[in-house]
């Protein structure tokens, strides 16, 4: 470690330390490519990050607690990758930082993990004001630009460019970053002063690589994590509704093999269902018994229905 590494880090210290009493490890905060958000940084943006990442704090799982802090940044750089590019075309950037911690009992176990690979990916916490449209160059929610992030439109891929970061608030080892090669987390400050989170949670994406069988290895296109949340989207409405119909028949009376014939989409309506198709069947309660009719497979009770409402009846 040389004397002006020393200086960059005692200028957060409130004592010098001497090289024996530090451990320093260089990270890739993030790049210019396209993330799991379908987002990327502008030029422009790395340069401003650059800046406000000196001095910044690093923790664990973004959680902001005093015990959870582990490393500092002392130090950043914009680096080109040299003959790399984008999925876009774009010659590949990336920020590097290098942070430094303290060599005590306490950090053993995690100077360990660092150097053995485990704590490797990592989450930036930053937040902008400007996001960029790669379809027709508009800020994102101007009048006019009603394209849609993972969308083609003239066989050109839709996504947003992060230009003009206002804060850069932390690092964060995480197990599963949202850039592919390091990790993001973002917030947006719009015009009208509310914020905009993450378009998904990170259990949301979890869930939805798992249902379409991806892998966090490469890159997941912005279209294909759309396909696979609303994959899941569908599955879960759909599972949600058969739970709906069955607990309405059983709340109304209603045979549940026929809760099935329930057609409505909210409680209310399926309610108004259960009752109808129960008021048409109560006769047959006071009169048939719970015995299959012959040769039919059918209850009593599902008989004199189907026999009312012949058009209703499933054919095996």
């Amino acid at each position: 470690m040389d004397k002006a590494t020393l200086e960059k880090i005692n200028q957060f210290t409130r004592r010098e330390f001497t090289e024996e009493e530090l451990y320093i490890f260089p990270v890739k905060l993030c790049g210019n490519e396209i993330d799991r958000d379908g987002e990327c940084f502008s030029d422009n943006a790395l340069e401003k990050m650059k800046e406000l990442f000196i001095g910044t704090t690093v923790i664990c799982d973004h959680n902001p607690s005093t015990d959870n802090q582990t490393a500092r940044i002392f130090d950043t750089e914009v680096i080109a990758d040299a003959g790399a590019v984008t999925k876009y075309g774009q010659p590949y950037k990336y920020l590097k930082g290098m942070a430094y911690m303290v060599r005590t009992d306490k950090n053993k176990d995690i100077i360990t993990e660092i150097d053995a690979g485990i704590k490797k990916e990592v989450s930036v916490g930053c937040s902008d004001s400007k996001r960029i449209c790669s379809v027709c160059g508009s800020e994102v929610g101007a009048e006019g630009c009603l394209h849609q992030k993972g969308k083609i439109y003239d066989g050109k891929l839709c996504y947003h460019i992060i230009d003009n970061i206002t804060d850069a608030y932390e690092l964060s080892f995480v197990a599963v970053p949202a850039q592919a090669d390091a990790g993001i987390t973002k917030k947006y400050e719009t015009k009208g002063g509310n914020d905009m989170e993450n378009t998904y949670t990170q259990e949301q994406l979890n869930e939805a690589v798992k249902a379409a069988e991806m892998k966090y290895a490469g890159w997941i296109s912005p279209e294909d994590h759309q396909k696979a949340i609303d994959m899941l989207s569908a599955e879960k409405k759909s599972s949600e509704l058969a739970l709906l119909r069955l607990k309405t028949a059983s709340e109304t009376g209603l045979p549940s093999e026929l809760a099935d014939r329930l057609t409505g989409s909210s409680e209310e309506e399926l309610k108004k269902d259960a009752e109808k198709l129960a008021s048409l069947i109560k006769p047959a309660h006071q009169t048939r018994s719970r015995s299959t009719e012959s040769g039919s497979g059918l209850s009593g009770v599902e008989a004199a229905f189907y026999a009312k409402n012949p058009e209703l009846r499933k054919e095996n």
